[in-house]
């Protein structure tokens, strides 16, 4: 049932909201994994960003694709946290260590039933464009999963067409960067630098894009 409901999210809100209404634009999409287990490591300023990062893959991926979101926003009541889990298809994470419970214990468990595990290093939205600094969760999951592939994406827009506290998005045009895959690396240090520098690369290619006449192409989602 929960497979179903989050198909029927993804194509009646998420594929429109990104697609149409934004007007989201994608630059290689190819580099998107198609099979878990794997990490896509994404900047974040607005709830859109999960619509428009499920919005990158085709529908019959959906159920294998899980956002990783923060347990006392998500879970904060009963209807809310059914809707999160059932229907966003969300994996929780308790961003305070609860005794000896792992925060990402849920992250952990996607990977292991090698699903495609989405995960915003920077914590929490930040402030609409700005990209705030990396926390170093995301090296402890490949620590531990040191084969999975990371992909780094930048999205911009999205903080401008719904930014923290707002309820409907602006028509407002997006665009998504995905970048190449980033090798594990033993150093915490040297692997979050590496990806803060790749999610910086993705965003000047947006500065460069604004400065010049390039012509827009849209990657669309294979069925």
């Amino acid at each position: 049932m929960s497979r179903l409901l989050r198909r029927l999210f993804v194509m009646l809100i998420a594929y429109p909201v990104a697609l149409l209404w934004l007007g989201m634009l994608v630059r290689h999409r190819e580099r998107l994994p198609l099979k878990g287990p794997a990490i896509i490591a994404a900047n974040h300023n607005s709830h859109l960003d999960i619509l428009a990062l499920y919005s990158l893959f085709p529908l019959y991926l959906i159920p294998k694709v899980r956002p990783a979101a923060a347990a006392d926003y998500f879970l904060k009541n009963r209807w809310l946290a059914w809707f999160s889990e059932n229907v966003v298809g969300i994996v929780p994470v308790i961003r305070s260590r609860q005794g000896r419970k792992d925060p990402l214990d849920g992250c952990y468990a996607a990977l292991e039933r090698g699903e495609i595990l989405i995960i915003f290093p920077e914590g929490t939205r930040g402030e609409p464009e700005i990209m705030a600094d990396l926390k170093s969760g995301i090296w402890h999951l490949v620590k531990r999963f040191p084969e999975v592939q990371v992909t780094p994406v930048f999205m911009s827009g999205l903080g401008r067409s719904m930014p923290k506290g707002e309820l409907f998005p602006l028509p407002l045009f997006v665009d998504v960067f995905v970048g190449k895959p980033l090798a594990f690396q033993e150093s915490k240090h040297e692997f979050m630098q590496q990806l803060s520098a790749q999610l910086r690369h993705l965003r000047s290619k947006l500065v460069r894009r604004d400065a010049s006449p390039a012509t827009k192409q849209v990657d669309a989602p294979s069925s």
